[in-house]
């Protein structure tokens, strides 16, 4: 896809990336395994295998693209009919750092979230805005860490980012 904003070619996602991320807790090592679908539908078939053993999804929308929204209620229904209330949901809002082609507001993702019962954060993959503290919250709602002190939520280290962070995937790919 050509993006006239960027003025250079963004290439899509193709096929499904992986990556695997270890994170700092107090007491604890968390290991996220991450599993990157790109939304195409092409892959949708394929989508229940990796739901399947997945205990977190997060289900990500470009917050120029009001389409890309829309779509967000279908993904989630996915997860939710493969894992019922066993998995963990985090909606996020992508691509802040095009503010002035912003098409859904943070009120309206926070009020999808908060109807669908899932949890809400807006980033950029492009400039790391909110990355880290996305796989912050996502770490710290992983089972067996309530009982975790909010001090320690907040002090939780990323042992492999040492420049700022970026998602592990294309810019465009982040279109659902």
């Amino acid at each position: 896809a050509y993006d006239a904003h960027e003025n250079q070619r963004d290439l899509a996602t193709i096929g499904i990336d992986f990556l695997s991320k270890t994170m700092y807790l107090e007491d604890r090592t968390v290991r996220l395994q991450l599993w990157d679908t790109a939304g195409q539908e092409r892959f949708r078939s394929l989508i229940p295998s990796y739901i399947r053993d997945s205990t977190i999804a997060v289900v990500v929308y470009d917050i120029t693209n009001l389409n890309s929204f829309q779509q967000t209620s279908k993904w989630i229904d996915d997860v939710r009919t493969e894992r019922g209330s066993d998995v963990i949901i985090m909606l996020v809002g992508n691509k802040t750092d095009l503010a002035d082609k912003r098409q859904i507001t943070t009120e309206e993702g926070e009020q999808r979230a908060k109807e669908l019962n899932v949890m809400f954060i807006e980033t950029s993959a492009k400039t790391g805005y909110n990355v880290k503290q996305l796989f912050r919250r996502v770490a710290a709602a992983l089972p067996g860490m309530d009982s975790t002190p909010e001090k320690s939520k907040e002090d939780m280290i990323d042992i492999k980012l040492e420049k700022p962070p970026e998602l592990p995937v294309t810019e465009s790919s982040c279109s659902c």
